[in-house]
């Protein structure tokens, strides 16, 4: 059993943020559950890398003097499995948005399908998308595509280690990938669509693992909040 001390001096909790959870109300939940069974006024907590309230999976959470080394886990190897849905694109380049458009798939075969994934490996240029929580002249990108404004993003260079097609039942594509910090997921669908000739939005996303640390090994909010009771 985990002391008012051991949280305040530092622990690694990795959680399995479930689906529609903001990473910020992962974290809360938590902040609240430590406060309230060790009658602590505050504590320290912070989560090393977001993820959006559409994807589920990893965020490896630290307390105490431990969110010094936030900074460190952000900076690690990220892996994730998901669904691209083919033959259409979102503004938001998930389900957080309508569709706007729609595109032929007739002409896809597997075969072609994954012999694209051969021009996503290794260094590339990536757009974040607009519907982002990336920062432009102090305002939330998304913030601003919401406003209807126009956003011009700065493409970066992003590294893909592993990537790999699971699945393959039209529409759906299943995947695996292996990136550095700073990949998005769903930018990397919409690129995957057009690198088809045709459109392409991410359906589902699960991140598996950050560095050493595995989902595997992840408890819900709830479940830590009950193993403190």
């Amino acid at each position: 059993m985990k002391t008012k001390d051991d949280f305040l001096n530092g622990q690694i909790v990795l959680i399995d943020k479930p689906l529609e959870w903001t990473s910020f109300q992962a974290v809360n939940a938590l902040k609240w559950a430590i406060r309230k069974k060790f009658n602590l006024k505050k504590i320290k907590i912070g989560h090393a890398g977001t993820l959006d309230p559409l994807a589920t999976g990893l965020l490896v959470i630290c307390t105490g003097k431990f969110t010094k080394k936030i900074p460190e886990f952000q900076g690690q190897i990220k892996e994730y499995t998901g669904t691209f849905y083919l033959g259409a694109t979102t503004p938001s380049y998930d389900l957080e948005t309508e569709v706007d458009q729609t595109f032929p798939t007739e002409h896809l075969s597997e075969k072609d399908i994954k012999a694209v994934v051969s021009r996503f490996m290794g260094n590339i240029e990536q757009v974040p998308p607009v519907f982002s929580a990336l920062k432009k002249d102090g305002q939330r990108l998304y913030e601003l595509a919401r406003k209807g404004k126009e956003v011009e993003v700065q493409p970066r260079t992003i590294e893909i280690l592993e990537f790999e097609i699971t699945r393959i039942n039209l529409p759906e594509v299943d995947f695996r990938v292996v990136c550095s910090k700073g990949t998005y997921i769903r930018s990397l669908a919409n690129d995957f669509g057009k690198a088809l000739g045709s459109g392409a939005y991410l359906s589902a996303l699960r991140r598996t693992k950050i560095g050493d640390f595995n989902v595997d090994n992840a408890t819900t909010p709830q479940e830590f909040k009950e193993s403190l009771a």
